[in-house]
Order: structure tokens, then sequence, then C-alpha cells
């Protein structure tokens, strides 16, 4: 399976998924979103403060999952040099972030992610690293098969994505064989003391929806897989977050293909929660991406929704104040982030 950027799909456009995604919505009120945050005093939205910097290392990634908005791959060449790197690390010597977090794509895959994670650890020994690893990484080539070992000394937190405790329904979304795969990774991470009462290793995993559905409560899905895990595998975890798909890129692809598209935005229309909307991640993240211009949050960097601000738009220019007086940028693909009991890269948000 290529991206959709390879195979010169519309949707590798973000104009294209903008134009989709503002159309009206049967049953929404007024503008769309911004209309529903208005009836809550929210809008416009602004942060309320800048505690976290999650960093795009690149959308080069060892696997093709099928509901990836960020449109990752192996034929993905976008990838953040160690220029751009230098002037994140400037950012977080100079101003008071507590946690970055790496992503991707696969985030490893980036020649100079070692480099960085000890450099950002360097800077300072208590700031919490979060690398979102999708554990086949692990295993696809010997140069990664330290990677445990290299997390635990550098007192790296994992995020992990698992769609499901069973094969079937992690293969049909990752690929064949990444649940064997997947399993082995986290029996590996677990032996460096991972997930283990004690250890201080956090190992969290993330479960996203294969299909046109919002996913079942957290604290019940964690309890399952668990013990699912635990009873087959022997494996053990911290916490399980579950996060909503939003409709862009391959998801927002899906979702058109299999006619499901309005049917999915009326779902997250109704279950809007005004609670979840106070405490989107927007709020206290800055995204920045592979090329190092900054976003509102990740779903708007794949959007190409440069934060609105005239003199901090790039790393290279970070100015605190602009981009905590900004006004956050809202669409209707936001409607994901504020449906039931919200959703973050953190898992629910009430």
């Amino acid at each position: 399976m290529k991206s959709l950027k390879a195979q010169h799909h519309r949707l590798s456009s973000a104009k294209e998924e903008i134009g989709i995604l503002e159309n009206p919505i049967p049953g929404s009120k007024g503008d769309g979103f911004s209309t529903y945050l208005d009836e809550i005093g929210l809008f416009p939205l602004k942060p309320t403060q800048l505690d976290i910097l999650q960093l795009n290392l690149g959308k080069m990634c060892n696997q093709v999952c099928q509901h990836c908005h960020v449109d990752a791959g192996p034929d993905r060449k976008e990838i953040m040099t160690r220029d751009i790197m230098q002037l994140c690390l400037e950012v977080i010597r100079n101003h008071e972030i507590k946690t970055v977090d790496l992503t991707g794509g696969a985030p490893e895959m980036n020649p100079d992610f070692r480099w960085f994670v000890e450099e950002i650890r360097s800077i300072d020994p208590e700031v919490t690293i979060i690398v979102r690893c999708n554990l086949t990484i692990i295993l696809a080539n010997p140069k990664y098969h330290d990677l445990p070992e290299f997390f635990k000394k550098h007192r790296i937190e994992i995020a992990s994505s698992l769609p499901y405790f069973t094969s079937a329904k992690t293969d049909s979304q990752r690929g064949d064989g990444v649940f064997d795969k997947s399993i082995k990774a986290l029996k590996l991470l677990n032996e460096q003391g991972y997930g283990m009462e004690g250890s201080g290793l956090i190992l969290n995993l993330v479960y996203n929806p294969s299909g046109a559905f919002m996913p079942a409560a957290q604290s019940g899905l964690e309890l399952e897989f668990k013990k699912r895990l635990a009873d087959k595998f022997g494996i053990t975890f911290n916490s399980l977050f579950t996060i909503t798909n939003l409709p862009i890129s391959r998801f927002l692809e899906y979702l058109l293909r299999s006619d499901n598209y309005e049917a999915y935005m009326e779902k997250l229309i109704a279950s809007f929660n005004p609670v979840a909307a106070a405490g989107v991640m927007c709020r206290n993240t800055i995204s920045v991406g592979w090329d190092g211009y900054l976003y509102d949050c990740d779903f708007n960097q794949m959007l190409e929704l440069k934060v609105a601000t005239k003199d901090s738009q790039h790393i290279k220019d970070w100015n605190k104040a602009s981009l905590l007086g900004r006004e956050i940028i809202v669409k209707n693909h936001c409607f994901g982030c504020t449906a039931g009991a919200g959703s973050s890269c953190g898992g629910t948000t009430i």
C-alpha cells in the first residue's frame, strides 16, 4: 500500500481536505465547530499555557496504516534536519517546556533521532520525553533492535499504538503480521522494566477504532486490554489511551470511500461535550512540523494550518507571548477532539 501522496490522490492535498470538511454537515448549527464553541463562550479558542512541544521528526514510517492521519509510510521522504532540531533545542533550553513529545511517521527512523534525544536529556534531566513508537520499528532492522535499551537509558516514556488485543483487528488496520511483531516488541520493553510496577519506566498503549465509530469508554477498554494481554502473553503496561479518529488524510479517504463520512460527522457533532472542548490539547501544546513550522496541533499540521501569529510561525521565530496570545484555528475536524469524553494524544480529556 502506497501513501496518498505517492498515489497522487486528491486527498493528499490539504486544500481538498479542508474543502470537504468545511461543507455544511446535515443537522449542524451555524458555521460548524466555531458556532458550538461560541455558544459555550470559548470562541475564539485561546491557549492556557505552553507546556508541551510536540515534534514531528518526519513522515517516513515502516508501516502504512489504514487510518493514518499523517499519510506516513516508507515512500515519504520528509524528515526533520539537524538544523531544525537545533532550533527546537534552543526553545527547550530557554523556555519552560515540561514535555517533549516526539512523533512521526516513525520518529526513530530520523537519522538524528538518538542524537536529538541525548541533547534534550542533557539540557533538562527532568523534562518528560515521550516517543510515539509503533512497536514494529524495534524489529524492522537490526539497527533498531537496541531501542528498548536506549529508551531505558534516557528514561523515555513510550506511547505505542495497538489497535486491539487480537491479530485480526490489528492486522486489518496496520498490515499483515503487525500484531505478532507488536507483541514481541512489547515483551522486549517489559524485559527492560517498561510497564512494570515500581520501575518508573512508562509504557502506555494507544487505541483508536478500526471503523467509523467512536471508541468505547477508556477505563473499561484499559481493563480488558490489561487482562487479555497479561493472560495470553504475560504483557503488562501502564495506561491505555483511547483516541477518536479525526476525518483527515487516510481516515477521511476511508470515510468517503465507504459512504460513512456524513454519518460519522453527525455522530461526532451529536456527542459534542462542552467540558471536553475546554480541555482540548491545543490549549497547552505547540506542534512543530518536520520543516520547523508551528501549528496548534498535530491534526492542524496535517491540514497545513499554521498558527495564527504574524511573527512566530516558525520555530526560528519562537515568540512565547505571541503564541500565548494567539487564536487557535478551528475547523470541523475539531469535533473529533470534543466528542464524548474528549480525545487527545494522551487519551480522553475528562
